[in-house]
């Protein structure tokens, strides 16, 4: 036999079971997974009557350890009813479902109802992130001080003893959270005051945010805060459980 027609024939042998490898190489490469649908959520230990450390969990998967006052960064959690739970050790201390959508932020509160040792609970409240415009930045203000006056405002203090606030929001109850306002970017000094008249005693200074209640706070262009009032109204509080406003950063 001619050896090229040999080879030829060798060659026209093997092609259907190339042809049929190829094909089953196609068949059975796995689709790619797609990508899972997330939200992004916030937690902030803010429950002065249960100022122990806690352990926050997002859907079973602990997401951090905090202190009273600590909060997390925004993290990842898929789409959907997310489970947030936050544990004094192993016992769980609170559970809240919160429905999380596509793309959107979420800031979920541990905060004490009443000034009973150990009272906890979980607010959680959606997060607008859309920058500000050039010039301004956003502020809102969450109400978890226990004991306090309520409803509040955050206020820009009058300019003098006996006038009236510049009031930035509008009443917010114990337990809640107003919408975010725009600022003009520059250093402020608020004050959370009492929403019926008289207006006074201021509820707490905002001052600097750190909870200090002295000084001011730049607001940074584009930049969006979030002030809670946390802590316990009332005498024979201990120092690091009183009544102070501080300052979160959410971008």
């Amino acid at each position: 036999m001619n050896p090229s027609a040999y080879f030829r024939r060798a060659a026209l042998a093997v092609l259907p079971a190339t042809v049929l490898l190829a094909a089953c190489s196609k068949t059975d490469t796995p689709a790619p997974t797609p990508a899972v649908d997330q939200g992004r959520v916030l937690i902030s230990h803010a429950a002065a009557a249960a100022n122990t450390q806690i352990t926050a969990f997002a859907n079973d998967q602990q997401v951090a350890q905090l202190n009273y006052g600590q909060s997390t960064a925004y993290t990842n959690v898929n789409a959907g009813n997310a489970t947030i739970r936050i544990n004094n050790g192993s016992a769980v201390v609170s559970t809240q479902t919160v429905a999380v959508a596509k793309g959107q932020n979420y800031s979920v509160f541990a905060y004490s109802p009443t000034a009973t040792i150990g009272s906890a609970s979980l607010l959680a409240i959606p997060d607008d992130l859309t920058a500000p415009a050039a010039g301004t930045a956003k502020v809102r203000l969450v109400h978890l001080g226990v004991g306090a006056a309520t409803p509040v405002r955050l206020s820009i203090p009058a300019a003098t003893p006996t006038g009236t606030p510049n009031d930035l929001t509008t009443d917010v109850a114990f337990g809640t959270a107003s919408a975010f306002v725009v600022v003009n970017a520059g250093a402020l000094s608020l004050s959370v005051t009492p929403a019926a008249a008289p207006r006074t005693p201021v509820v707490a200074m905002v001052g600097d945010g750190t909870g200090a209640g002295t000084g001011s706070k730049t607001f940074e262009s584009g930049k969006i805060y979030t002030v809670v009032v946390r802590g316990i109204a009332g005498s024979g509080v201990p120092a690091a459980q009183q009544l102070q406003a501080v300052i979160i950063a959410n971008n």
